[in-house]
This record gives structure tokens, C-alpha cells and sequence, in this order.
């Protein structure tokens, strides 16, 4: 797994976690939606690059 996807993926997992949790504490659902949103988008990146690397060897 690239280091830069790597990085890129927890990233958006860590951003995606702190919107929910924000979003659920002033009861924003739109916001709350969006964080777990990008946590998905996240772990989809984190599973893509995991696959890459399973066909790689």
C-alpha cells in the first residue's frame, strides 16, 4: 500500500469521525451525514489500495 494513500485514507476516516461526532453533539444531521460520509469514502480507499496490494504479489 502506497504510504500517501495510506496517509490519505485515515486521514479522510479521522475527518470523517470528528464531523460525525460534531454534528452529533450540536444535533446537525446534515453534518453528522457528511462524516460518515467521508469515513466511508475513507475505508473504500483504505479496502482499494489493500486489494492492489494483494494482486501485487
Amino acid at each position: 500500500m502506497s504510504g500517501k494513500e495510506k496517509m490519505k485514507a485515515k486521514g479522510e476516516q479521522a475527518k470523517g469521525k470528528a464531523k460525525e461526532v460534531a454534528g452529533r453533539m450540536t444535533d446537525d444531521e446534515r453534518l453528522e451525514a457528511e462524516g460518515r460520509a467521508e469515513r466511508a469514502k475513507g475505508h473504500a480507499r483504505d479496502a482499494k489500495e489493500k486489494a492492489k496490494d494483494v494482486f501485487k504479489h
